[in-house]
């Protein structure tokens, strides 16, 4: 498993493993000051011992004592004793308990020691200061080594085995109760954590809220606000912070709103001011070189310049009285429409207007209907092949294709021409946004076609999407498949 995975990721899972982990070093610490303190003070004790003990027991060894004398023989049992004469031990016992222990020992109190710890017993210092040492045949032991009567040197040990049980005795009770204390400390230190997390919680709640509005356009009701707003906490003070950012994002969405609706509005009525103008301009034009005596050839020429502008100035007072009309959410007619039908006469036209583009129709075999307003979709299908037409080389080949799912309608419009150039590609739904700014105007093109697209789909409820490449463009619009 990668470390990665290992790391906690939420702020709350952080700070509850960091509290569990300074508890684990701070237990950790205890238990080693008290375990080493605690042994530490019993092997005090049993070396003071060991000292009050002297020599006797290792001297009875080889000398003998009297019975019943309590001096010599009344050791506590475990106690080891030797005895070493010209670096050689020559007797090693210990005490086992036994009633011979009162008087000369037996045959059970010797001890056995072995090359290496005869070699350690001759290496004791004759100090009086305590060693620890390992006797094979007894286990560990503290000895002590002092000179004796005759020129020989007595050790004397006693058992480390108490002071070790104790001490993992004390380990192990320190462990149970260390486990309980992390144990209870995590499960009360989660509560604690969320608990004061909560206004933390609240902030998160309010930005996610915020972070799902829809603030691309239209009017936005900025009304989330973070209860927790206390300046003396740091919690309260990044609320703070929050609402006032929120306060003038607000204030900045209700200024753009205003700013939005009034060019809106400029938009609509200046259509609706020069529809009359222009088409007067048009039918004036149109007139003149319907006249039957002779025109100079100059002013024929003007009066078709003059024609061919107002249709044009025509179709772009159209097209912004329409997105007028949709930018105000005015509803579409919604009735069933054929787009099979529609699909075919787009390309009839297509073919009819571009005959040097190759034009390919690729339906399904059952008729696809859908609800909606059929001038608009006409005019979708209808935008999306004029800019195909428009923007692609003569030869290039143009496929319509419809496909009809469970719950939508697929549309889309691809072609084989050298595709959109990468710094136009985010913007062509954009309102007079052309890729080729000479030949679209040559071409009588508004710049306002694929956003008169975006807004008719969108008015639909469906989407629409732009992939393009060294190899092509594909305009995708999906449409959901409604039904009454």
């Amino acid at each position: 498993m990668p470390a990665s995975r290992l790391v906690p990721r939420t702020l709350r899972a952080r700070l509850v493993a960091g509290l569990l982990a300074l508890l684990v070093l701070a237990f950790g610490g205890v238990g080693l000051a008290t375990t080493g303190a605690l042994r530490h003070f019993l092997v005090d004790r049993l070396d003071q011992q060991l000292a009050d003990a002297g020599g006797r027991y290792a001297a009875s060894l080889e000398h003998g004592a009297p019975a019943g004398d309590a001096d010599t023989r009344a050791q506590a049992p475990g106690t080891f004793g030797a005895r070493l004469l010209s670096g050689q031990v020559t007797a090693a016992g210990v005490v086992d308990g036994d009633a011979d222990d009162a008087h000369q020992p037996g045959d059970d109190d010797t001890v056995t020691l072995t090359a290496a710890e005869q070699r350690t017993m001759t290496q004791l210092p004759v100090d009086g200061a305590a060693n620890s040492a390992r006797i094979s045949a007894l286990g560990d032991y503290r000895l002590r080594a002092v000179s004796g009567r005759d020129g020989d040197v007595l050790v004397t040990g006693l058992p480390l085995h108490p002071v070790n049980e104790t001490t993992e005795r004390l380990i192990s009770l320190e462990l149970t109760v260390f486990a309980v204390a992390l144990v209870a400390v995590g499960v009360a230190g989660t509560f604690w954590v969320r608990w004061s997390l909560r206004p933390l919680e609240r902030v998160a709640t309010t930005a996610e809220l915020v972070s799902e509005l829809p603030l691309d356009s239209g009017a936005v009701a900025l009304s989330q606000r973070v209860p927790d707003d206390d300046p003396r906490t740091e919690v309260g003070r990044v609320g703070a912070s929050l609402n006032r950012m929120l306060g003038h994002v607000d204030a900045a969405l209700n200024r753009r709103h205003e700013i939005e609706e009034r060019l809106r509005a400029f938009a609509a009525d200046a259509s609706h001011e020069l529809r009359t103008p222009v088409a007067t301009v048009r039918g004036h034009a149109e007139l003149a070189l319907r006249h039957p005596g002779p025109v100079p050839e100059p002013v024929h020429h003007s009066l078709e310049r003059i024609e061919a502008e107002a249709r044009r100035m025509g179709a772009i007072v159209e097209d912004l009285l329409l997105l007028a009309r949709l930018d105000a959410g005015r509803p579409l007619a919604e009735e069933a429409v054929d787009l099979t039908r529609i699909a075919l006469d787009a390309v009839a036209d297509a073919h009819a207007t571009g005959p040097e583009h190759s034009w390919r129709l690729d339906l399904p075999t059952e008729p696809v209907v859908v609800r909606g307003d059929a001038d608009r979709l006409r005019q979708v299908i209808a935008n999306l092949l004029t800019n195909a037409r428009s923007h692609t080389p003569s030869g290039t080949e143009v496929t319509l294709r419809l496909e009809a799912a469970e719950h939508s309608v697929r549309l889309e419009v691809m072609d084989t021409g050298p595709g959109i150039p990468p710094e136009l590609l985010g913007r062509v739904f954009e309102r007079f946004v052309r890729g080729d700014r000479a030949r679209s105007r040559s071409t009588g093109s508004t710049g306002l076609g694929l956003a008169i697209v975006r807004a008719v789909v969108a008015a639909h409820g469906g989407e629409v999407e732009v992939a393009s490449g060294a190899d092509g463009t594909v305009f995708t619009v999906c449409l959901p498949q409604r039904h009454r």
